[in-house]
Protein backbone atom coordinates (compact mmCIF):
# COMPACT_ATOMS: atom_id res chain seq x y z
CA UNK A 1 0.00 0.00 0.00
CA UNK A 2 3.00 2.23 0.55
CA UNK A 3 4.16 1.65 -2.36
CA UNK A 4 1.18 2.18 -4.49
CA UNK A 5 0.61 5.88 -2.42
CA UNK A 6 4.59 6.54 -3.53
CA UNK A 7 4.22 6.04 -7.06
CA UNK A 8 1.14 8.38 -6.40
CA UNK A 9 2.73 11.18 -5.51
CA UNK A 10 5.70 10.57 -7.99
CA UNK A 11 3.85 11.40 -10.35
CA UNK A 12 1.50 13.96 -8.62
CA UNK A 13 4.47 15.80 -8.54
CA UNK A 14 6.21 15.07 -11.50
CA UNK A 15 2.94 16.33 -13.78
CA UNK A 16 3.95 19.83 -11.87
CA UNK A 17 7.69 19.34 -12.25
CA UNK A 18 7.76 19.87 -16.05
CA UNK A 19 7.01 23.32 -16.47
CA UNK A 20 6.18 25.01 -13.06
CA UNK A 21 9.81 26.30 -12.47
CA UNK A 22 10.49 27.05 -16.59
CA UNK A 23 7.88 28.61 -17.62
CA UNK A 24 8.68 31.82 -16.85
CA UNK A 25 11.53 31.44 -19.53
CA UNK A 26 9.04 30.05 -21.78
CA UNK A 27 6.61 32.82 -21.68
CA UNK A 28 9.76 35.52 -21.88
CA UNK A 29 11.32 34.14 -24.83
CA UNK A 30 7.73 33.69 -26.26
CA UNK A 31 7.10 37.79 -25.82
CA UNK A 32 4.95 37.15 -23.09
CA UNK A 33 7.44 37.96 -20.43
CA UNK A 34 4.84 40.89 -18.98
CA UNK A 35 2.40 38.55 -18.19
CA UNK A 36 4.12 35.47 -15.97
CA UNK A 37 2.42 36.73 -13.31
CA UNK A 38 -1.21 36.13 -14.53
CA UNK A 39 0.03 32.72 -16.24
CA UNK A 40 1.32 31.65 -12.31
CA UNK A 41 -1.84 33.50 -10.78
CA UNK A 42 -4.69 31.32 -12.39
CA UNK A 43 -3.41 28.33 -10.27
CA UNK A 44 -4.32 30.63 -7.38
CA UNK A 45 -8.02 31.56 -8.65
CA UNK A 46 -9.11 28.50 -9.74
CA UNK A 47 -7.68 27.09 -6.21
CA UNK A 48 -10.00 29.68 -4.67
CA UNK A 49 -13.16 27.03 -5.18
CA UNK A 50 -12.04 24.18 -7.36
CA UNK A 51 -10.14 22.56 -4.57
CA UNK A 52 -13.05 22.99 -2.21
CA UNK A 53 -15.75 22.33 -4.61
CA UNK A 54 -13.75 18.98 -5.53
CA UNK A 55 -13.84 17.90 -1.99
CA UNK A 56 -17.04 18.39 -1.37
CA UNK A 57 -18.00 15.98 -4.30
CA UNK A 58 -14.92 13.60 -2.98
CA UNK A 59 -17.11 13.40 0.01
CA UNK A 60 -20.32 13.08 -0.80
CA UNK A 61 -20.87 11.84 -4.34
CA UNK A 62 -17.66 10.55 -5.98
CA UNK A 63 -14.93 8.37 -4.20
CA UNK A 64 -11.59 10.48 -4.20
CA UNK A 65 -9.27 8.20 -5.75
CA UNK A 66 -11.67 8.19 -8.96
CA UNK A 67 -12.46 11.77 -8.75
CA UNK A 68 -8.68 12.05 -8.76
CA UNK A 69 -8.07 10.26 -11.56
CA UNK A 70 -11.14 12.35 -13.77
CA UNK A 71 -9.60 15.53 -12.96
CA UNK A 72 -5.80 14.62 -14.59
CA UNK A 73 -7.53 12.58 -17.16
CA UNK A 74 -9.00 16.19 -18.02
CA UNK A 75 -5.82 18.46 -16.86
CA UNK A 76 -3.64 15.55 -18.55
CA UNK A 77 -5.80 16.03 -21.82
CA UNK A 78 -5.58 20.26 -21.84
CA UNK A 79 -1.82 20.58 -21.19
CA UNK A 80 -1.32 18.25 -24.23
CA UNK A 81 -3.24 20.88 -25.99
CA UNK A 82 -1.51 23.47 -24.58
CA UNK A 83 1.65 21.96 -26.06
CA UNK A 84 0.45 21.18 -29.74
CA UNK A 85 -0.95 24.78 -29.74
CA UNK A 86 2.45 26.33 -29.53
CA UNK A 87 4.01 23.30 -31.95
CA UNK A 88 1.70 24.03 -34.98
CA UNK A 89 1.04 28.00 -34.64
CA UNK A 90 3.91 30.28 -35.99
CA UNK A 91 3.10 32.93 -33.28
CA UNK A 92 1.41 32.13 -29.73
CA UNK A 93 -1.29 34.07 -28.61
CA UNK A 94 -1.95 35.07 -25.23
CA UNK A 95 -5.31 34.59 -25.06
CA UNK A 96 -5.07 31.01 -26.79
CA UNK A 97 -2.77 29.57 -24.68
CA UNK A 98 -3.73 31.73 -21.62
CA UNK A 99 -7.68 29.67 -21.79
CA UNK A 100 -5.92 26.24 -22.57
CA UNK A 101 -3.64 26.43 -19.62
CA UNK A 102 -6.45 28.16 -17.13
CA UNK A 103 -8.48 25.30 -17.96
CA UNK A 104 -6.01 22.69 -17.29
CA UNK A 105 -4.94 24.27 -14.32
CA UNK A 106 -8.59 24.18 -13.02
CA UNK A 107 -8.58 20.45 -12.82
CA UNK A 108 -4.81 19.98 -11.66
CA UNK A 109 -5.06 22.21 -8.53
CA UNK A 110 -7.84 19.96 -7.12
CA UNK A 111 -5.38 16.91 -7.15
CA UNK A 112 -2.89 18.53 -4.47
CA UNK A 113 -5.69 18.06 -2.26
CA UNK A 114 -7.43 14.88 -3.21
CA UNK A 115 -4.08 13.33 -3.59
CA UNK A 116 -3.84 13.91 -0.01
CA UNK A 117 -6.94 12.73 1.34
CA UNK A 118 -6.28 9.32 -0.85
CA UNK A 119 -2.97 9.11 1.40
CA UNK A 120 -4.70 9.64 4.61
CA UNK A 121 -7.68 7.34 4.02
CA UNK A 122 -5.56 4.61 3.09
CA UNK A 123 -2.92 5.35 5.98
CA UNK A 124 -5.91 5.39 8.40
CA UNK A 125 -7.42 2.43 7.15
CA UNK A 126 -4.21 0.49 7.37
CA UNK A 127 -4.08 1.80 11.35
CA UNK A 128 -0.88 3.97 10.52
CA UNK A 129 -0.26 7.25 11.90
CA UNK A 130 -0.35 9.82 9.02
CA UNK A 131 2.32 12.30 10.87
CA UNK A 132 4.76 9.82 11.25
CA UNK A 133 3.64 7.77 7.63
CA UNK A 134 3.28 10.63 5.25
CA UNK A 135 6.26 12.32 5.06
CA UNK A 136 8.38 9.68 3.98
CA UNK A 137 5.40 9.12 1.16
CA UNK A 138 5.32 12.83 0.03
CA UNK A 139 8.87 12.98 -0.57
CA UNK A 140 8.43 11.16 -3.30
CA UNK A 141 6.60 13.37 -5.16
CA UNK A 142 9.31 16.22 -4.37
CA UNK A 143 11.43 13.44 -6.12
CA UNK A 144 9.04 13.09 -8.96
CA UNK A 145 9.32 16.82 -9.31
CA UNK A 146 12.92 16.94 -9.41
CA UNK A 147 13.06 14.67 -12.23
CA UNK A 148 11.17 16.64 -14.63
CA UNK A 149 12.74 19.30 -13.88
CA UNK A 150 16.33 17.69 -14.64
CA UNK A 151 14.44 16.13 -17.63
CA UNK A 152 12.94 19.76 -19.01
CA UNK A 153 16.43 21.02 -18.09
CA UNK A 154 18.92 18.75 -19.49
CA UNK A 155 17.07 18.05 -22.84
CA UNK A 156 16.87 22.06 -23.50
CA UNK A 157 12.97 22.47 -23.10
CA UNK A 158 13.48 25.04 -20.11
CA UNK A 159 14.72 28.52 -22.46
CA UNK A 160 12.09 28.17 -25.64
CA UNK A 161 11.91 30.46 -28.62
CA UNK A 162 9.35 31.71 -30.87
CA UNK A 163 8.99 31.32 -34.87
CA UNK A 164 9.66 35.02 -35.30
CA UNK A 165 13.35 34.15 -33.68
CA UNK A 166 13.38 30.80 -35.52
CA UNK A 167 13.19 32.71 -39.36
CA UNK A 168 15.77 34.67 -38.17
CA UNK A 169 18.09 31.78 -36.09
CA UNK A 170 17.65 28.40 -38.65
CA UNK A 171 19.91 26.77 -36.24
CA UNK A 172 17.97 27.11 -33.36
CA UNK A 173 15.34 24.87 -34.76
CA UNK A 174 15.27 21.98 -32.02
CA UNK A 175 14.57 24.82 -29.30
CA UNK A 176 11.20 25.79 -31.63
CA UNK A 177 10.45 22.35 -31.02
CA UNK A 178 10.66 22.44 -27.57
CA UNK A 179 8.32 24.91 -27.23
CA UNK A 180 5.53 22.82 -26.35
CA UNK A 181 8.01 20.13 -24.68
CA UNK A 182 7.39 21.10 -20.75
CA UNK A 183 3.96 21.33 -21.24
CA UNK A 184 3.63 18.07 -23.20
CA UNK A 185 6.06 16.08 -20.96
CA UNK A 186 3.58 17.25 -18.01
CA UNK A 187 0.35 16.16 -19.80
CA UNK A 188 1.52 12.75 -20.89
CA UNK A 189 2.34 12.17 -16.66
CA UNK A 190 -0.77 12.96 -16.00
CA UNK A 191 -2.44 10.74 -18.26
CA UNK A 192 -0.97 7.85 -16.79
CA UNK A 193 -1.78 9.37 -13.11
CA UNK A 194 -5.43 9.48 -14.70
CA UNK A 195 -4.97 5.86 -15.16
CA UNK A 196 -3.14 4.41 -12.13
CA UNK A 197 -5.93 6.55 -10.06
CA UNK A 198 -8.84 4.13 -10.61
CA UNK A 199 -6.48 1.08 -8.73
CA UNK A 200 -5.73 3.05 -5.61
CA UNK A 201 -7.42 2.26 -2.23
CA UNK A 202 -11.30 2.73 -2.34
CA UNK A 203 -12.13 6.11 -0.37
CA UNK A 204 -15.36 6.09 1.61
CA UNK A 205 -18.08 8.58 0.95
CA UNK A 206 -20.39 9.60 3.31
CA UNK A 207 -23.79 7.67 3.48
CA UNK A 208 -25.82 10.04 6.25
CA UNK A 209 -29.38 9.76 5.12
CA UNK A 210 -30.73 12.20 7.74
CA UNK A 211 -32.00 15.69 6.87
CA UNK A 212 -29.27 18.20 6.28
CA UNK A 213 -29.17 21.76 5.58
CA UNK A 214 -29.03 23.14 2.05
CA UNK A 215 -25.02 24.03 3.90
CA UNK A 216 -24.29 20.58 5.13
CA UNK A 217 -25.65 19.02 1.43
CA UNK A 218 -23.01 21.33 -0.48
CA UNK A 219 -20.19 20.26 2.77
CA UNK A 220 -19.78 24.42 2.80
CA UNK A 221 -19.37 22.91 6.81
CA UNK A 222 -16.40 23.36 6.57
CA UNK A 223 -16.27 27.11 6.51
CA UNK A 224 -17.43 26.73 9.95
CA UNK A 225 -14.08 26.43 11.19
CA UNK A 226 -13.41 29.83 10.66
CA UNK A 227 -15.64 30.35 14.19
CA UNK A 228 -12.74 29.13 16.15
CA UNK A 229 -10.56 31.96 16.71
CA UNK A 230 -7.63 29.52 16.83
CA UNK A 231 -8.43 27.62 13.26
CA UNK A 232 -9.74 31.44 11.83
CA UNK A 233 -6.23 32.73 12.71
CA UNK A 234 -4.18 29.88 11.04
CA UNK A 235 -6.24 29.97 7.89
CA UNK A 236 -5.83 33.93 7.84
CA UNK A 237 -1.99 33.42 7.96
CA UNK A 238 -2.14 30.06 5.66
CA UNK A 239 -3.35 32.66 3.16
CA UNK A 240 -0.59 35.30 3.72
CA UNK A 241 2.20 32.44 3.96
CA UNK A 242 0.61 31.18 0.49
CA UNK A 243 1.21 35.18 -0.91
CA UNK A 244 5.03 33.58 -0.89
CA UNK A 245 4.46 30.15 -2.53
CA UNK A 246 4.52 30.75 -6.42
CA UNK A 247 6.95 34.05 -6.48
CA UNK A 248 9.94 32.04 -6.63
CA UNK A 249 8.56 29.32 -8.93
CA UNK A 250 7.53 31.90 -11.24
CA UNK A 251 10.63 34.28 -11.05
CA UNK A 252 13.05 32.38 -10.12
CA UNK A 253 14.46 31.22 -13.26
CA UNK A 254 14.03 34.64 -15.36
CA UNK A 255 15.91 35.94 -12.33
CA UNK A 256 18.72 33.72 -12.70
CA UNK A 257 18.66 33.61 -16.37
CA UNK A 258 18.81 37.22 -16.45
CA UNK A 259 22.89 37.39 -15.77
CA UNK A 260 23.09 35.88 -19.03
CA UNK A 261 22.95 39.54 -19.75
CA UNK A 262 26.42 40.33 -18.46
CA UNK A 263 29.68 38.70 -20.31
CA UNK A 264 31.09 38.29 -16.52
CA UNK A 265 28.46 35.45 -15.83
CA UNK A 266 27.15 34.37 -19.00
CA UNK A 267 28.92 31.37 -19.15
CA UNK A 268 28.49 30.10 -15.79
CA UNK A 269 26.65 26.92 -14.42
CA UNK A 270 23.88 28.88 -12.86
CA UNK A 271 22.89 30.94 -16.08
CA UNK A 272 22.94 27.47 -18.81
CA UNK A 273 21.63 25.14 -16.05
CA UNK A 274 19.06 26.98 -13.74
CA UNK A 275 16.67 24.35 -13.53
CA UNK A 276 19.08 22.46 -12.12
CA UNK A 277 20.28 25.20 -9.45
CA UNK A 278 16.66 26.20 -8.51
CA UNK A 279 16.06 21.98 -7.89
CA UNK A 280 18.57 22.03 -5.23
CA UNK A 281 15.18 23.37 -3.75
CA UNK A 282 13.59 20.96 -4.32
CA UNK A 283 16.37 18.25 -2.53
CA UNK A 284 16.27 20.30 0.36
CA UNK A 285 12.45 19.71 0.49
CA UNK A 286 12.70 15.95 0.36
CA UNK A 287 15.16 16.27 3.34
CA UNK A 288 12.93 18.49 5.37
CA UNK A 289 9.90 16.39 4.49
CA UNK A 290 11.71 13.90 7.13
CA UNK A 291 12.27 16.63 9.45
CA UNK A 292 8.48 17.47 10.32
CA UNK A 293 7.19 14.38 12.72
CA UNK A 294 9.89 15.68 14.87
CA UNK A 295 9.98 19.10 14.45
CA UNK A 296 5.80 19.17 15.07
CA UNK A 297 6.20 16.80 18.11
CA UNK A 298 9.09 19.08 19.81
CA UNK A 299 8.19 22.26 18.61
CA UNK A 300 4.51 21.92 17.52
CA UNK A 301 2.59 23.82 14.51
CA UNK A 302 3.22 27.57 15.70
CA UNK A 303 7.01 27.14 15.75
CA UNK A 304 6.79 25.29 12.91
CA UNK A 305 5.28 27.91 10.95
CA UNK A 306 6.97 30.68 12.52
CA UNK A 307 10.34 28.38 11.05
CA UNK A 308 8.81 28.32 7.82
CA UNK A 309 8.03 32.02 7.58
CA UNK A 310 11.65 32.99 8.90
CA UNK A 311 12.77 30.56 6.33
CA UNK A 312 10.75 32.02 3.66
CA UNK A 313 12.82 35.64 4.34
CA UNK A 314 16.14 34.03 3.63
CA UNK A 315 14.89 32.60 0.57
CA UNK A 316 14.12 36.01 -0.75
CA UNK A 317 17.04 37.46 0.78
CA UNK A 318 19.53 35.69 -0.39
CA UNK A 319 18.55 35.93 -3.78
CA UNK A 320 18.71 39.58 -3.38
CA UNK A 321 22.37 39.38 -2.34
CA UNK A 322 23.86 36.82 -4.65
CA UNK A 323 24.82 36.00 -7.88
CA UNK A 324 25.33 32.85 -10.16
CA UNK A 325 29.15 33.90 -10.30
CA UNK A 326 31.21 34.21 -7.20
CA UNK A 327 28.13 34.66 -5.07
CA UNK A 328 26.81 31.52 -5.83
CA UNK A 329 27.17 30.16 -2.72
CA UNK A 330 24.07 32.48 -1.33
CA UNK A 331 21.98 31.25 -4.31
CA UNK A 332 22.65 27.91 -2.67
CA UNK A 333 21.96 28.91 0.91
CA UNK A 334 18.99 30.23 -0.62
CA UNK A 335 17.99 26.47 -1.78
CA UNK A 336 18.58 24.83 0.97
CA UNK A 337 16.41 26.96 3.03
CA UNK A 338 13.42 26.45 0.82
CA UNK A 339 12.57 22.96 2.17
CA UNK A 340 11.75 24.41 5.30
CA UNK A 341 9.87 27.47 4.28
CA UNK A 342 7.82 25.31 1.95
CA UNK A 343 7.34 21.90 3.96
CA UNK A 344 7.42 23.16 7.18
CA UNK A 345 4.21 25.10 5.97
CA UNK A 346 2.68 23.57 3.39
CA UNK A 347 3.24 20.12 4.84
CA UNK A 348 2.70 20.37 8.46
CA UNK A 349 -0.27 23.18 8.00
CA UNK A 350 -2.02 19.89 5.85
CA UNK A 351 -1.36 17.46 8.59
CA UNK A 352 -2.41 19.98 11.62
CA UNK A 353 -5.85 20.83 9.19
CA UNK A 354 -6.42 16.61 9.22
CA UNK A 355 -6.00 16.40 12.98
CA UNK A 356 -8.54 19.43 13.74
CA UNK A 357 -11.52 18.20 11.91
CA UNK A 358 -13.13 15.32 11.69
CA UNK A 359 -13.56 12.15 9.28
CA UNK A 360 -16.67 13.44 7.71
CA UNK A 361 -14.55 17.03 6.75
CA UNK A 362 -11.55 15.99 5.49
CA UNK A 363 -11.94 16.40 2.31
CA UNK A 364 -13.72 19.89 2.20
CA UNK A 365 -10.91 20.68 4.87
CA UNK A 366 -8.45 19.97 3.15
CA UNK A 367 -9.81 21.86 0.02
CA UNK A 368 -10.66 25.08 2.15
CA UNK A 369 -7.17 24.92 3.38
CA UNK A 370 -5.55 24.71 -0.42
CA UNK A 371 -7.96 27.94 -1.04
CA UNK A 372 -6.77 30.11 1.35
CA UNK A 373 -3.16 28.82 0.59
CA UNK A 374 -2.85 28.37 -3.30
CA UNK A 375 -5.61 30.00 -3.87
CA UNK A 376 -6.14 33.39 -1.91
CA UNK A 377 -2.53 33.67 -0.92
CA UNK A 378 -0.79 32.75 -3.89
CA UNK A 379 -3.32 34.82 -6.11
CA UNK A 380 -2.48 38.06 -4.29
CA UNK A 381 1.03 37.11 -4.05
CA UNK A 382 2.08 36.45 -7.64
CA UNK A 383 0.02 39.13 -8.87
CA UNK A 384 1.60 41.63 -6.62
CA UNK A 385 5.51 40.24 -7.38
CA UNK A 386 4.33 40.83 -11.20
CA UNK A 387 3.77 44.36 -10.44
CA UNK A 388 6.94 44.74 -8.52
CA UNK A 389 8.93 43.14 -11.04
CA UNK A 390 7.62 45.12 -14.00
CA UNK A 391 8.22 48.02 -11.89
CA UNK A 392 12.16 47.59 -11.38
CA UNK A 393 13.07 45.29 -14.23
CA UNK A 394 12.03 45.23 -18.32
CA UNK A 395 13.15 42.63 -21.08
CA UNK A 396 16.12 43.54 -23.01
CA UNK A 397 16.99 43.16 -26.83
CA UNK A 398 18.58 39.61 -26.15
CA UNK A 399 15.11 38.71 -23.80
CA UNK A 400 16.64 38.74 -20.55
CA UNK A 401 14.63 40.31 -17.55
CA UNK A 402 17.08 42.92 -16.65
CA UNK A 403 16.92 45.31 -13.94
CA UNK A 404 17.27 46.11 -9.85
CA UNK A 405 16.75 42.48 -8.48
CA UNK A 406 18.22 43.14 -6.00
CA UNK A 407 15.13 45.70 -4.34
CA UNK A 408 12.62 42.99 -5.81
CA UNK A 409 13.74 40.66 -3.35
CA UNK A 410 14.19 42.72 -0.30
CA UNK A 411 10.68 43.57 -0.93
CA UNK A 412 9.42 40.40 -0.91
CA UNK A 413 12.11 39.29 2.54
CA UNK A 414 10.97 42.19 4.04
CA UNK A 415 7.21 40.52 3.78
CA UNK A 416 7.66 37.37 4.67
CA UNK A 417 9.30 38.75 8.15
CA UNK A 418 6.44 41.05 8.93
CA UNK A 419 4.63 38.31 8.53
CA UNK A 420 6.44 36.11 10.53
CA UNK A 421 6.33 38.95 13.75
CA UNK A 422 2.94 39.23 13.48
CA UNK A 423 1.80 35.25 13.58
CA UNK A 424 4.26 35.19 16.58
CA UNK A 425 2.08 37.82 18.48
CA UNK A 426 -1.49 36.58 17.43
CA UNK A 427 -1.33 32.72 17.29
CA UNK A 428 -2.01 30.62 20.29
CA UNK A 429 -1.45 26.99 20.11
CA UNK A 430 -3.96 24.77 21.99
CA UNK A 431 -3.10 24.63 25.98
CA UNK A 432 -1.93 21.09 26.37
CA UNK A 433 -2.78 19.28 29.89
Amino acid sequence: MKLRLIIMNFLQFAVWGAYLTSMGNYLGNAGLGANIGLFYSIQGIVSIFMPALMGIVADRWIPAQKLLGICHAIAGSLMIAAGWYGLTNPVVEFSTLFTIYSLSVAFYMPTLALSNSVAYTALDKAGLDTVKAFPPIRVFGTIGFICTMWIVNILGFKDTISWSTITLFEENSLSFQSTAAQYAISGAIGLLLAVYSFTLPECPIAKNNTKKSLVEALGLNAFALFKEYRMAIFFIFSMLLGMMLQITNGYANPFISSFGAYPEFADTFGVKYANILISLSQVSETLCILLIPFFLKKFGIKRVMLIAMLAWALRFGFFGLGNPGNGVWLFIFSMIVYGMAFDFFNISGSLFVDKEVGTNLRSSAQGLFMMMTNGLGATIGVLAAQAIVNNYCQYNETSHLVGDWTTVWYIFAGFALLVAIAFALIFREKATK
